[in-house]
């Protein structure tokens, strides 16, 4: 049975809205845990992670708060790091997506101990390529792809001993629809992978998983970073910052099926659920279906060849 960790990270400090703190408990009541099992996956919950509250503080030196961002980075990345040296993969439910910095970080660790090639794939409508001097906010959920490829403040891209965690190279960005134009000049100038809205609409959604997953082989560890606004959001309303024009139902079940036939899925985040804005948590659950694709259920019924 593979064995897989449930990470509640509940905070949404470096979110732009209140609401994704709830996040964790809103996928437990959608019975996560209990679908995961039902695939024959061996499930453990090991709670919620602990750390600062939200002061809902201004913008300071170009971040909102950025301390509390750290403490809640430095305890997920424990908790990631832990979980994967027992041979277990990680599922952080968050939280809002500034924690994918700490969760990214601890994989990248992990591969470079054990040299495992890794490959991020970024599904998300944003780019969250801000930094200090870009950011019109200051919201660090907006600024954790810039932080891993080392543009950030110090705390953030050296959780590791590595600087920068990630090369441009390992990422790969699926369903970006709303960038910031510094955003772009930021994802263009360090030739990040791109499959925008554009893309999927010109290509479907098929050939641009297959061209996703193409150099993906046998000794690649693949983390998938899921926003849960990379969905269109008349289908997941329970999202901090919707935009219209994202994949369908379908299209990301799609998604999911062929991330978990290409075998190498190693470590997952599912951020930006956010129960206070959606409709009889009909977010929560679609969250729980999607994990249950990702881990080998499938629509299809011929038999694979």
């Amino acid at each position: 049975m593979r064995a897989i960790t449930l990470i509640g990270a509940p905070t949404d400090v470096g979110a732009s809205v209140l609401g994704a703190s709830m996040g964790p408990e809103a996928m437990r009541i959608a019975g996560i845990a209990q679908a995961l099992r039902a695939r024959d996956l061996k499930v453990l919950d090991i709670g919620n992670l602990v750390g600062p509250g939200n002061p809902q503080s201004p913008a300071h030196g170009g971040f909102r708060h950025l301390d509390e961002v750290v403490a809640w980075n430095r305890t997920l990345y424990a908790a990631t790091l832990d979980t994967l040296a027992a041979g277990r993969l990680p599922l952080m439910m968050g939280g809002d997506h500034c924690l994918a910095i700490g969760s990214i970080s601890a994989v990248a660790q992990h591969c470079r101990s054990r040299q495992k090639r890794l490959k991020v794939l970024w599904f998300d409508a944003h780019a969250d390529s801000n930094t200090p001097q870009t950011s019109p906010s200051g919201n660090l959920h907006g600024m954790p792809v810039a932080c891993l490829l080392g543009h950030g403040p110090s705390a953030l891209t050296q959780l590791t001993d590595t600087f920068p965690v990630l090369r441009a190279a390992q990422i790969a960005m699926i369903g970006i629809r709303s960038v910031d134009a510094s955003e772009k000049h930021f994802v263009n100038e360090h030739h990040i992978d791109v499959y925008d809205m554009r893309t999927i609409d010109e290509m479907g959604m098929r050939a641009v998983m297959q061209s996703v997953l193409s150099d993906v082989d046998e000794n690649t560890h693949l983390h998938l970073s899921f926003d849960m606004d990379f969905l269109d959001p008349g289908v997941a309303p329970g999202v901090g910052t919707p935009v219209r024009g994202g994949p369908t139902y379908r299209e990301t079940q799609l998604c999911m099926e062929m991330l978990a036939d290409s075998g190498a899925l190693a470590s997952v985040d599912l951020v930006e659920l956010n129960p206070a804005l959606d409709i009889r948590n009909q977010t929560a659950e679609l969250a729980v279906e999607l994990l249950e694709s990702l881990f080998g259920k499938s629509t299809l019924m011929r038999e694979p060849r």
